[in-house]
């Protein structure tokens, strides 16, 4: 089965509504990287040294390649990407294989049977 890793950089205040409409949108996990930081177009601001920039999550799935666009498009518009600068990115990434996903692959199976 092929595979897509979809990457999604978004402000942690954000975080369970991209979880929820992903899920909504047929992935069946997520892993949760917290707290990571970046920096866009302009640098962020700082106030006497300290970071005022909002921290970031990155949210890792792993889902069936027919749904990945589907998945894709529902977590940039949870998340708002195209109405707010700076709301994050999201972005997907082809996966040769993947060992692990025993106990969601009837799921994955069963969402993606009319589209194989």
């Amino acid at each position: 089965m092929n595979y897509k890793l979809i990457m999604a950089l978004v402000s942690d205040e954000k975080t369970q509504t991209v979880i929820h409409a992903a899920r909504d949108a047929g992935a069946t996990g997520v892993t949760v990287v917290p707290s990571a930081q970046g920096e866009g177009l302009k640098p962020e601001k700082t106030f006497l040294g300290l970071d005022l920039s909002a921290q970031r999550d990155i949210l890792l799935f792993l889902v069936a390649a027919p749904k990945a666009r589907e998945i894709l498009e529902t977590i940039a518009q949870a998340a708002q990407f195209d109405e707010e600068p700076g709301a994050g990115v999201v972005c997907q990434i082809a996966i040769e294989d993947a060992i692990g996903l025993t106990t969601q692959l009837p799921t994955i199976l069963s969402e993606i049977e009319d589209q194989v």
